[in-house]
C-alpha cells in the first residue's frame, strides 16, 4: 500500500517511559497490518512532573530523564522528524530491554546505531534545547489534559492517552486493539476506560 493512501497517527513519547515504549512497539505492528503511518513526536515526563510532589526516588528518575528527551530534539532540529523513531527506537532498546543507564556512553551508541552523529549526546547537558522540547510536549499535551503521562496518540483529530497495555500485543491482536481504538475514539463525547494495573510492564 503506498504511503499516500496511509493515515498519519501522530505519537508522542519519552524514551524513558517503558509504558510508551511498549505502545511504540504496539503501533510499529499495527503498521505492518492496517494503512497506518506513525509520525513520532518528544514529550518530557520531567517537563509533565516539574513542581509536583513526587517520591524522592522518582524525583531522581525525572533528572536523569532530561538528556533522552533534549538529545531527541537536537537530532530533530538537526535532520528532521523523520530520524526520531530509528533514535526512539535505539533508545528504548538500550533503556528497557539492555537495562543501559541513561548517561553518555548509552546515548552515543544509540545515536550511532541510528544512524547520527554521536556527538549529538552533548545536547543532553544543554538548556538549549528546552524551549523546543516544552513546546513539542505542549503540542501533545495540549490535546489530553495535564492529568495524564506518555503516549499521546493523536490520529484523524481525535487524540488520547495510551494504550496502556503489558506485554506487547503482536500480530492480528496488535490490529484488533488498533481496530477498537478507532472505533471507541470515532464515538462523540467518549472519555475513558480504565482499571488499576496489576502487572510491570513486559517488553517480550
Amino acid at each position: 500500500m503506498s504511503q499516500e493512501a496511509r493515515t498519519p497517527v501522530d505519537f508522542w513519547f519519552d524514551p524513558a517511559c517503558p509504558w510508551a515504549w511498549i505502545a511504540s512497539r504496539w503501533i510499529h505492528e499495527v503498521a505492518e497490518l492496517r494503512p497506518i503511518e506513525p509520525r513520532w513526536h518528544v514529550m518530557s515526563l520531567a517537563v509533565l512532573n516539574e513542581g509536583q510532589d513526587i517520591p524522592e526516588q522518582y524525583r531522581e528518575f525525572m533528572k536523569r530523564a532530561w538528556g533522552a528527551v533534549r538529545i531527541c530534539i537536537a537530532a530533530e532540529q538537526k535532520h528532521g522528524p523523520e530520524v526520531l523513531g530509528a533514535l526512539y527506537t535505539e533508545l528504548g532498546t538500550r533503556f528497557h530491554h539492555e537495562k543501559a543507564p541513561a548517561e553518555r556512553a548509552t546515548f552515543e551508541a544509540a545515536l550511532r546505531a541510528a544512524g547520527l552523529d554521536p556527538e549529538l549526546a552533548a545536547a543532553a547537558e544543554s538548556e538549549d534545547y528546552d524551549a523546543a522540547l516544552r513546546a513539542s510536549h505542549a503540542d501533545g499535551m495540549d490535546r489530553v489534559g495535564y492529568d495524564v503521562g506518555t503516549p499521546v496518540i493523536s490520529v484523524e483529530g481525535v487524540s488520547f492517552f495510551g494504550p496502556v497495555v503489558t506485554p506487547i500485543p503482536r500480530g492480528e491482536a496488535a490490529a484488533r486493539l488498533w481496530d477498537g481504538v478507532l472505533l471507541v475514539a470515532g464515538v462523540d463525547g467518549f472519555y475513558e476506560l480504565k482499571r488499576s494495573r496489576d502487572r510491570d510492564p513486559s517488553f517480550d
